[in-house]
């Protein structure tokens, strides 16, 4: 059973700074790209970041310079880095196995203003 844990998210100032995990478990980690997707209230769910298995990056517009994306197949984990964090930033993250679309049940952020 393909499980995903997404922790460290919670409440900050903007300017500051937050770095989510997703522990991921059930499949062959290494072999697999991830990615980083968030969902504000009363939007729809967008992509923040993707690493490949290789450990390329993408980035959307709205994150590059601030986020980064990071993987350490050890531990079968994926981050986002967080910084510089703005309330615009506040949404729900979620981390996603691309290419079999399993999700986790996702992290909340909130930067407060």
């Amino acid at each position: 059973q393909v499980q995903l844990v997404e922790s460290g998210g919670g409440l900050v100032q903007a300017g500051g700074s937050l770095r989510l995990s997703c522990a991921v478990s059930g499949i062959i980690f290494r072999d697999n790209a991830m990615g980083w997707y968030r969902q504000a209230p009363g939007k729809q769910r967008e992509l923040v970041a993707t690493i490949t298995r290789g450990g390329n990056t993408n980035y959307a517009d709205t994150g590059k310079g601030r986020f980064t994306i990071s993987r350490n197949n050890a531990k079968n984990t994926v981050y986002l880095q967080m910084n510089s964090l703005k309330p615009e930033d506040t949404a729900v993250y979620y981390c996603k196995v691309i290419a079999v679309g399993y999700w986790g049940q996702g992290t909340q952020v909130t930067v407060s203003s």
